[in-house]
């Protein structure tokens, strides 16, 4: 689906102006794990360098929800209620997805389906979005460890390894695989980041090209990695 933004065209599925919409690029992965992608309003308004949006794209069963505090959102509340939920946080006692199964102690007792709930936001923001929001404070967290410097050289990055929100789910469902919790074929993991590296090299045609009206990246910001 596609509208006007002022006077550009903007499609309405990755929320990218429509000369560089990344739609054409997404090579979907469908999973037995729904993931829900919460993602904080600044992140929203990054239509030139968001990767929220081209994961719930990614992945049909997932769902994107904008906001800060969810405790009083009915459908997550549901999701939680109906799913063994996890949240993808890398906390001091987050279970580590690289060394173990996150169902091994509850193999025998799960009758739900898994949920993994993923934050789009800055390290500050996410912060703010896991206090403010009850309803994720009894979520079991999950983390890994990363072996893989992120891509995203169109961004300046806090940290060493931190990675983009669609490169860290790439991880997990590599992850998940691991542990078969997941079944997907390895051809389908290593196109899943086709519309990330799409939106890098539009937007590096774009920094080298001064008079391109899209530029919004100065080549001295440019960097390999960004926090998810």
């Amino acid at each position: 689906m596609q509208t006007r933004y002022g006077d550009r065209q903007k499609c309405y599925s990755c929320y990218r102006p429509k000369s560089s919409c990344m739609c054409g690029h997404i090579r979907s992965i469908e999973t037995k794990t729904k993931f829900i992608v919460l993602m904080h309003p600044k992140e929203f308004k990054k239509t030139k360098n968001g990767t929220g949006h081209l994961t719930h794209l990614s992945l049909p069963n997932s769902e994107l929800f904008m906001g800060i505090n969810f405790s009083d959102n009915a459908r997550i509340n549901e999701i939680i209620a109906t799913h063994e939920s996890f949240i993808l946080y890398p906390s001091s006692h987050a279970i580590n997805l690289s060394h173990e199964n996150p169902l091994s102690e509850k193999a025998l007792h799960v009758n739900k389906p898994m949920a993994i709930f993923l934050i789009d936001s800055t390290w500050a923001c996410s912060l703010k979005m896991m206090r403010e929001s009850k309803n994720l404070h009894a979520l079991a967290h999950i983390s890994f460890e990363p072996t893989k410097r992120s891509e995203f050289k169109i961004k300046e990055q806090p940290l060493e390894y931190c990675l983009s929100t669609m490169e860290s789910t790439l991880t997990v469902l590599e992850l998940l695989s691991h542990w078969q919790i997941e079944t997907i074929k390895h051809a389908q993991l290593e196109a899943f980041l086709t519309p990330f590296h799409a939106m890098i090299d539009y937007q590096l045609a774009c920094i080298q090209n001064p008079l391109h009206q899209a530029v919004r990246f100065k080549p001295k910001k440019i960097s390999s990695n960004v926090y998810m």
